[in-house]
């Protein structure tokens, strides 16, 4: 059995996060140097209240839909245990950074796979699946056999015999997005609609946003928190709002 399990964490975040976002906020209303009021902001963070007026100032911003701000501060994820047809939902987020594990330069002599919890809930669909996966790994291992016989090895073996790996191959990521891009992320992918492994992705980062970053990050999550009504319709809504 090689089922992959899902593994979020965090790699690195833009430093002083709060007090960007803060200073590039209110350079947008301000006559003084954004670098001022950046100095000023950090040396208020030891001042508990003046620190909460900063913070209810940026809650402030993020509800008004001033975004921009967000877009100073970065978040890198590194990510394993997630398929590939969740990575080709991913990358269509665009306004963001991606380095994914290669097909061509690791060998799937070996290779895990993502159980949909549809097949978990059923044996019979279950075995099945798994039969598949078997046989695929099998088909896979014999053409790199073939593939050496002839001549061809090393890379040159694995981009041709990766042809017949499934979209269930699990798969590594490490993601970069700014915070606004996040925002945009969660609206989409914490979403009831949304694929059910992109939204297990995103909701484990989004926990990870509010521990960090809870300033932007509490208020956020499916696009109906922000609406208060449902954008899917009648015959999609789960019901949490009401449809529009």
């Amino acid at each position: 059995m090689r089922e992959a399990l899902l593994k979020v964490e965090l790699l690195g975040k833009t430093e002083n996060a709060k007090e960007i976002i803060y200073s590039a906020c209110r350079q947008c209303y301000s006559a003084d140097f954004s670098g001022n009021i950046f100095a000023n902001s950090l040396n208020a963070t030891a001042n508990p209240d003046t620190s909460e007026k900063i913070t209810a100032f940026i809650e402030k911003v993020v509800a008004s839909g001033h975004e921009s701000p967000l877009e100073h501060v970065k978040f890198t994820f590194a990510i394993e245990g997630v398929s590939r047809a969740l990575t080709h939902q991913l990358v269509r987020h665009r306004i963001a950074s991606y380095s994914q594990q290669s097909q061509r330069y690791v060998k799937a002599s070996e290779f895990k796979y993502i159980v949909p919890p549809v097949f978990e809930k059923n044996d019979d669909l279950k075995q099945r699946f798994l039969g598949l996966m078997t046989d695929i790994q099998e088909g896979y291992n014999g053409l790199l056999s073939l593939l050496e016989k002839n001549g061809t090895v090393g890379e040159k073996a694995n981009q041709d015999a990766r042809f017949v790996l499934p979209q269930a191959a699990e798969t590594k990521i490490v993601v970069t997005m700014n915070a606004r891009e996040l925002k945009h992320f969660f609206a989409h992918r914490c979403c009831h609609r949304a694929q059910w492994e992109i939204r297990r992705l995103a909701e484990e980062m989004l926990k990870i946003c509010r521990k960090v970053l809870p300033e932007v990050f509490n208020s956020v999550g499916a696009k109906c928190e922000a609406l208060k009504y449902c954008p899917e319709g009648e015959k999609f809504t789960c019901g949490k709002y009401n449809p529009r």
